[in-house]
């Protein structure tokens, strides 16, 4: 106890006097987020504007889309869409130069982009295997390269959230190369963590269960033959009675980002409604839930 007889803080550096939008704002923050024109990636963009960041690099394929989502999430927040192929290195190279360029610095990055198409043991090729590899976890890499050193430069830390997928954990059957360039993820995630941390540079992943979104949608109905309203039908089947979405992960992004998560790095959190290793794992359901009679 200390001489005016309020307990002492436990530890140097936390305030516990803080108010919540200082620990969880994004004030004065530039976030880069790959993938951030759709899905999973697009929710944290809009969440990061919506909590104040000073300028957001969205990163993505789509320039009529990119370019739009800018001018919509533009405002107080300087959002900026920038071009790039994820899975051509010179490419990831590029682009973090631009957005160096443009804002003068990276205070955090969320990896969002990645490609998922299908492929088992016995039907992926070489080629599947090597584009997978390269958007799923060599761009991760690249752009979590360019944003460290940028981030070390500057001499005042920084925060930076993979979004990989409960799939690294084995995944099934027809996501081979999708699985396996998620297990590789997890490994970059907290070797970085751990090369970073002595620079103030956190390093974390959240793993993702089943999500509705476009995306997700497209594959469902490309690969799986779903119809209309699958979504509905699949959710019921789950253990809270619907899929994830995007919005609710977005959170947990966002507390990775933030001073709300302290010093928490090098962590790998599964974001899914079904427990790893603990029984049966819930799983695409098949057959009259798709429209299939």
């Amino acid at each position: 106890m200390s001489g005016t007889g309020s307990p002492e803080r436990s530890s140097r550096g936390v305030d516990d006097e803080s108010r919540p939008e200082d620990l969880y704002g994004m004030q004065d923050r530039v976030v880069v987020v790959s993938g951030g024109t759709q899905g999973l990636g697009e929710e944290v963009a809009r969440l990061a504007v919506s909590r104040g960041a000073a300028g957001v690099a969205l990163l993505g394929r789509d320039v009529h889309r990119g370019e739009a989502l800018a001018g919509r999430l533009g405002g107080d927040t300087d959002v900026r869409f920038f071009a790039v192929e994820l899975g051509i290195a010179d490419e990831c190279r590029r682009v973090m130069a631009e957005v160096a360029e443009a804002y003068g610095r990276i205070d955090g990055l969320v990896n969002a982009a990645a490609t998922t198409a299908r492929g088992s043991v016995w039907d992926t090729s070489p080629e599947l295997w090597d584009q997978m590899m390269a958007v799923n976890a060599r761009a991760p890499f690249l752009l979590l390269q360019a944003a460290a050193l940028l981030m070390r430069e500057r001499g005042r830390g920084g925060s930076i959230v993979n979004i990989g997928s409960v799939a690294a954990h084995g995944g099934q059957e027809f996501l081979t190369p999708y699985a396996s360039s998620k297990g590789a993820l997890s490994v970059l995630t907290r070797n970085a963590a751990y090369q970073l941390m002595r620079h103030r540079i956190r390093v974390n992943q959240v793993n993702p269960g089943w999500m509705e979104t476009r995306g997700e949608d497209l594959i469902q109905r490309r690969y799986h033959g779903a119809s209309d309203g699958w979504a509905e039908r699949a959710g019921a089947a789950m253990p809270f009675g619907r899929l994830l979405q995007p919005l609710e992960v977005a959170r947990a992004v966002l507390f990775l980002l933030s001073d709300e998560s302290g010093m928490m790095t090098g962590s790998i959190v599964d974001f899914d409604q079904s427990v790893q290793g603990a029984g049966d794992v819930a799983r695409p359901p098949t057959g009259p839930l798709w429209g299939e009679t």
